[in-house]
């Protein structure tokens, strides 16, 4: 957040916490989902964000394992190891449960969870697209470990940073389309259990105003962002139905 301020207000910007008296929109939003959907009416501003069930309805081959909408109460149910995470908000951390008793009993039993196979990210990548192209982007994690690299100074990274780029190419041709024109997608080196190596898979997709940049430039993930939570008046018409309400 604060890097992304330090940019802002170069560019002219003034930046503000939420929760100062007296704000008034247009304005451009960063941060999370509970406080933007109160301040978007007041402050003018709209939130593009994928559907929750993008990343289910993903064909196989871009998401390398099965994926399936559920509710939290189906989660309960779980009787074998399965990833489970919020499609969206932070309402309980993302992890691999044994079975569905190891989740928080206090959830709501309708909220919508995703649930996956269990697999293995050697790696993982976070990119902000805008347009269809990679506008900026970070390694995060490494075998599940917060590990942020930038793509753009080791020669190991540059080579990486190449086969995302047709593997992300190859993902917007396809189904770019679903997804809104600022918008925050994971992407991993997804191991295969049975012969030596890895392919591309996507981790997930995420509001770009409600992501962290990690060691991406700052200055191209504010691009993303103000595409992303800037004034409904700019919201672009095949952007409405992205429109968090």
């Amino acid at each position: 957040m604060e890097l992304l301020a330090v940019e802002a207000v170069g560019r002219g910007m003034s930046v503000r916490a939420a929760e100062e008296p007296g704000l008034v929109g247009p304005a451009y939003w960063y941060g999370g989902p509970v406080a933007g959907a109160r301040l978007a009416g007041r402050l003018g501003f709209a939130l593009l964000e994928p559907t929750d069930n993008w990343l289910t309805e993903l064909p196989e081959k871009f998401t390398g394992r099965r994926v399936r909408a559920a509710t939290v109460a189906e989660a309960w149910a779980l009787d074998r190891p399965t990833f489970v995470k919020p499609p969206r908000d932070k309402s309980f951390p993302a992890d691999v449960h044994a079975d569905g008793s190891r989740l928080p009993s206090d959830l709501d039993p309708v909220a919508p969870v995703l649930l996956s196979e269990v697999v293995t990210f050697a790696a993982e990548y976070r990119l902000f697209l805008l347009d269809g192209r990679i506008a900026a982007a970070s390694r995060y994690a490494v075998f599940g470990r917060l590990d942020p690299c930038p793509l753009d100074t080791d020669p190991a990274e540059r080579a990486i940073a190449a086969e995302i780029t047709d593997f992300t190419d190859r993902l917007v041709a396809e189904v770019g389309h679903t997804l809104p024109s600022a918008v925050v997608v994971d992407v991993g080196q997804l191991l295969d259990p049975y012969r030596p190596g890895y392919r591309w898979a996507v981790v997930e997709a995420n509001m770009a105003w409600f992501s962290h940049s990690y060691a991406a430039d700052p200055a191209r993930v504010l691009d993303v962002v103000l595409r992303a939570a800037g004034p409904r008046e700019n919201v672009r018409l095949r952007d409405l139905a992205f429109e968090r309400r």
